[in-house]
């Protein structure tokens, strides 16, 4: 391996200082066994996350909400933390009293599960006789998952042949996300890394160069993963399923990328230079300050989410800020040391060689490839170019006015067949379909009467009662005319539990918890409540997905705009320009508006689905506007280089031909890792994955290609205003 420090390229290019031989060595050396050691104590985490994490929506919402209140304060009342499992029965025929014998011998051996806290209730035989439904408390530190299976391998074997058993309920919806999840780990980690590795050999066309790249992403992501899991076990972050998913996406897919950008740049670098020190040095200068403004943008982007009110979007940003943390320190340390330790070799077959003569053409800009006949077809007629481009970007930006992105129902979170929707259905046909998941409300226990009474009086709520200690069910009915009370109208039949003064009430709703017309109820309730002036908080599943929604639009409503403002500010500074950032951060918007556009046409045309998450614009926004500025950084960062030795016209044609090639390889990295969220069957994170895949792609073939460079070329030099670059205008 030739290493002469003293080698220079064309004189344009800097030279590169003289550092000892041994230096040389031992440098590189040490940072390779740094990151084997950081690769080697993380890796065995991918495993543990689960230990960690938790998926139960009421931890993300805020501490003012009124659902996390009521789910501190319900604890007290019941003395019990369990989480309940709905078992429903259900039977083509009427159920027999053998049927219901059966299902009370099952309901008993239930009882005597180790997770199974406190006593099994009874089978409860619908009005048609054609179902039954049990109670199951399950420990709340249980593995939710493992216990629910279990439940239905019991039930299984020990009911007669004809009836057809489900687990629904908080516990059996648990269960369900914990099942999706489960493939996060090495299922998501294996398809995106397999898809990242397929484009990388296409565009080496070698095989030792993309396992390096490759490693470089894997070993950036054992080392964030390290350093996240002791944040989270000790309790300064929260993760969950959707975090971890998005952490592996955003960590593989921006290592890849700044790595990209710097194996373009070294092997350019060793066509004009003889010695790989000075080619390292030299292409890590060129790397260097793109990569630090692109995942700089990203981090900022990213820790705007800590302005959330929801804990799930406010923990993702400093766990993924983390993750590109550590991407781009490892494409700018450990890529390059093994770069540098394998020399030209690490190309093979394509070795690239020192070339004179090939450095003179490159500085001469008479590259005759493919991406400088692009770059000289955008140069002939710009105006019309980014006109037509912004037009047709601006129609698919009227689709984004159609998605319906107020929240699905708990039971749509999970892609595919569910054995908890299923039970939810069977328990809308022949229950009040809220039974297992009332609403909570707990008041002051003098205005216990006037409360029942207000939930008696909505039409949504099947029937109401309060927790009673001394009730044999734990609780006690309350009716409206004081049949079976002990007082008078609206008054339980049992003694309440009273906890400092107050009560809890609970209201049976009459549709499925997770449906709209559950939530109208729940609000209207919650309206009818603070008109008679009580002192109330309302919980329950509902809530928490009422309260997370509304915090989840304030979210979107308050972040977006910082997150425009913040990247502003960075690419003025980047670029030492006005105008041209704001030029680059409309372009990605309007991208972004496009994508959101085609998305919601997909979503409900196509593929019918249900709605979306108030976060899936909010994310899809982030990532996109974060992530798609990072090409404009890549392109924009080169044609400023070149602009100042060529002129802005010459230097946007320049800059094109020669980001090209790594520019839209990086968009297909990054767009096939977002892809690959979609294995996942989560509805939250399929919507993701199709929007900022979308987009990047859109970004890297129309946005990058056509649109900023045709608005550059058009604009002038006025593009670096009010920059010296401005001002002189030449090279």
């Amino acid at each position: 391996m030739t290493d002469h420090a003293g080698s220079s390229g064309p004189t344009h290019r800097r030279p590169v200082p003289r550092v000892p031989r041994a230096l040389r060595i031992i440098l590189p050396a040490l940072l390779i066994l740094v990151w084997l050691g950081a690769a080697g104590i993380g890796g065995p985490y991918f495993g543990r996350v689960d230990e960690v994490s938790s998926n139960d929506r009421t931890a993300y919402l805020p501490d003012s909400a009124e659902a996390t209140e009521v789910q501190a304060l319900a604890e007290e009342f019941t003395g019990s933390e369990a989480i309940p499992a709905i078992i429903v029965v259900t039977s083509e025929s009427e159920l027999s009293d053998e049927d219901v014998a059966a299902l009370s011998d099952a309901a008993e051996e239930l009882s005597a599960l180790e997770a199974v806290i406190e006593e099994v209730s009874p089978p409860i035989v619908s009005e048609d006789s054609r179902a039954a439904q049990v109670f199951v408390p399950i420990d709340a530190d249980a593995d939710i998952g493992a216990v629910v299976e279990q439940l239905e391998q019991e039930l299984s074997t020990d009911l007669p042949e004809g009836l057809t058993s489900s687990v629904t309920g908080p516990a059996g919806f648990s269960a369900d996300l914990a099942a999706a999840f489960a493939g996060i780990d090495f299922l998501l980690l294996g398809v995106a890394l397999a898809a990242v590795l397929v484009i990388l050999i296409i565009v080496y066309r070698s095989l030792l160069l993309p396992l390096m790249v490759l490693s470089t992403s894997l070993f950036a992501l054992c080392a964030a993963l390290l350093v996240i899991w002791h944040l989270a076990s000790a309790g300064i972050l929260l993760l969950s399923g959707q975090t971890q998913g998005i952490l592996f996406i955003l960590v593989i897919g921006a290592a890849t990328d700044y790595s990209l950008l710097y194996v373009a740049r070294y092997r350019d670098e060793l066509r004009h230079r003889e010695s790989t020190w000075s080619a390292t040095v030299s292409a890590l200068r060129g790397t260097v300050e793109p990569v630090l403004a692109s995942g700089g943008t990203v981090i900022a982007g990213l820790l705007c989410l800590l302005l959330s009110d929801l804990k799930s979007n406010s923990t993702l940003g400093p766990v993924a800020a983390i993750g590109i943390a550590f991407a781009m320190l490892a494409a700018l340390t450990f890529l390059p040391a093994l770069l540098y330790a394998a020399g030209r070799a690490a190309f093979w077959p394509r070795r690239p060689r020192y070339d004179p003569a090939r450095a003179a053409e490159d500085a001469s800009g008479t590259d005759g490839g493919g991406w400088g006949r692009v770059a000289a077809a955008v140069s002939r007629r710009p105006r019309p170019l980014w006109i037509l481009t912004g037009l047709v970007l601006a129609a698919g930006c009227v689709g984004a006015l159609s998605l319906d992105a107020d929240g699905v129902p708990q039971s749509d979170l999970v892609l595919g067949s569910s054995s908890a929707r299923a039970g939810q259905e069977a328990l809308g046909e022949h229950f009040p379909a809220g039974a297992g998941s009332p609403v909570q409300v707990i008041v002051d226990q003098e205005d216990l009467p006037a409360t029942a009474d207000v939930l008696l009086a909505e039409d949504g709520i099947a029937s109401v009662s309060v927790v009673a200690a001394d009730s044999p069910s734990g609780s006690a009915p309350v009716t409206a005319d004081g049949i079976g009370a002990q007082g008078p109208p609206g008054t339980p039949a049992a003694d309440p539990t009273v906890v400092e003064g107050r009560v809890l009430v609970q209201g049976t709703l009459t549709d499925a918890p997770d449906s709209a017309a559950a939530e109208r109820t729940v609000r209207d309730l919650r309206a009818a409540l603070d008109q008679e002036g009580f002192e109330e908080v309302v919980g329950g599943v509902t809530a928490t997905s009422i309260d997370t929604n509304d915090a989840s639009v304030h979210d979107r409503t308050l972040i977006i705009p910082v997150v425009l403002a913040v990247i502003l500010v960075i690419l003025m500074l980047l670029l030492r320009s006005l105008l041209a950032p704001v030029l680059l951060v409309a372009t990605t918007v309007l991208s972004f508006g496009t994508a959101l556009g085609v998305a919601a046409l997909v979503f409900e045309h196509v593929l019918d689905l249900p709605g979306a998450d108030p976060a899936v614009p909010l994310y899809g926004f982030v990532f996109l506007v974060a992530l798609g500025i990072d090409y404009n950084i890549f392109l924009m960062t080169r044609v400023r280089e070149e602009s100042r030795r060529h002129g802005t016209r010459a230097g946007v044609v320049r800059g094109l031909a020669v980001t090209g090639g790594v520019i839209t390889s990086a968009g297909l990295v990054l767009a096939a890792t977002f892809a690959a969220l979609a294995v996942i069957p989560i509805l939250f994170l399929a919507q993701i994955a199709f929007i900022v895949a979308f987009g990047v792609l859109l970004d890297t073939f129309v946005v990058r290609t056509l649109l900023v460079p045709a608005l550059a070329l058009d604009v002038g030099k006025a593009i670096w205003w009010p920059s010296r670059l401005w001002r002189t205008g030449s090279p």
